[in-house]
């Protein structure tokens, strides 16, 4: 592959993980938001007899946002499980070469099958405008139901990021495609 291409690609790598990156950290402090709220669900319940249906609802929204939408970060970050045994054992092209047949083989058509499958069930509710069954629950349903898009639109483009990484270690242009602090997770 040509060096300008290589650096046009990298380039492009590099924006897609700023842009996981930035999601990833910012839907981290739902786990915050989360922790406060619940304490103040219980507080509500059980000291004041008050119960609070959009509070928990809010929290379940939060939930899937906080894990949804840190899928690709924990990608990128080479946080995601993966089977070390041979694995480390490996060169960097040789971890490169069972990424890039990861992300070919499993992520790519995961993300094109989830795509494929929940389209409909989103679009469906949008049109709905679907709310919440329960009594006081949240209006927004379609919009939880949205966060689905977003980790296959995430994860996707985490993916290609991952194949121009691996590419490029596999061609020469990059002595690894790991984090730095990839060894940490060992």
């Amino acid at each position: 592959m040509p060096r300008p291409l290589f650096t046009a690609s990298l380039a492009l790598a590099r924006t897609i993980d700023a842009a996981n990156s930035l999601l990833g950290r910012s839907v981290a402090w739902l786990s915050v938001v989360m922790v406060l709220l619940t304490c103040l669900i219980v507080v509500l319940r059980y000291a004041f007899n008050i119960g609070a249906t959009a509070t928990q609802e809010f929290i379940m929204y939060s939930h899937s946002l906080a894990f949804m939408g840190a899928a690709a970060w924990a990608l990128q970050r080479d946080a995601h499980v993966r089977v070390d045994i041979f694995f480390r054992r490996f060169s960097s092209r040789g971890k490169a070469l069972i990424d890039c047949s990861g992300t070919l083989l499993f992520l790519l058509p995961l993300c094109l099958f989830l795509a494929w499958n929940c389209w409909d069930y989103v679009s469906v509710a949008w049109q709905r405008q679907e709310r919440s069954a329960d009594a006081g629950g949240l209006q927004w349903v379609y919009i939880q139901k949205s966060f689905i898009l977003l980790l296959v639109a995430s994860l996707f483009l985490q993916a290609l990021s991952q194949l121009i990484k691996t590419g490029a270690v596999i061609f020469g242009a990059l002595p690894t495609h790991l984090p730095a602090s990839h060894e940490e997770h060992l």
